[in-house]
């Protein structure tokens, strides 16, 4: 997508979208767990999880990759402009991001709704993360307050 992204009204339940892929490094990990204090040997302690990791490699936390996630759906324009806030919402890790897996997210339009304010209204997103092999490693539902068009 360019330009301005989908409004309120645009929005189509059931319509899906996917991202462009990104490969998850050891310096996106490393820099994630130190900016977050995340400092448990399993992300930070390679000898640690050599001896006692079942991945043998460093593992992403689920943090990182639902940031990552959101940072490729942001890529694509889909709220670029329209989007007013995120309202939160649920997610689940369902399978390890190790370094070196590519992610791609995909988006469908699960529900909208109208507010009691003319000038916008709530989208509930269903978001899938998939690894470079399509399993699927984190599944999330989120609501975003999403601008209505000419408002």
């Amino acid at each position: 997508m360019i330009g301005e992204g989908l409004h309120f009204e645009q929005h189509e339940i059931g319509a899906t979208f996917r991202t462009l892929g990104r490969t998850v490094s050891e310096t996106d990990i490393v820099s994630f767990v130190n900016l977050c204090g995340f400092t448990e040997p399993l992300f930070m302690d390679m000898e640690y999880v050599a001896r006692e990791s079942v991945f043998k490699r460093r593992a992403a936390p689920g943090a990182l990759t639902f940031a990552l996630s959101e940072g490729l759906i942001m890529q694509t324009g889909l709220i670029h402009g329209t989007g007013m806030a995120y309202l939160g919402g649920e997610l689940r890790v369902t399978a390890p991001v190790l370094e070196g897996d590519t992610l791609t997210v995909e988006v469908e339009v699960a529900d909208k709704r109208e507010t009691k304010k003319p000038d916008r209204g709530i989208v509930t997103y269903r978001h899938r993360v998939l690894n470079q092999r399509g399993e699927m490693v984190l599944e999330a539902r989120v609501q975003r307050m999403i601008r209505r068009a000419g408002r």
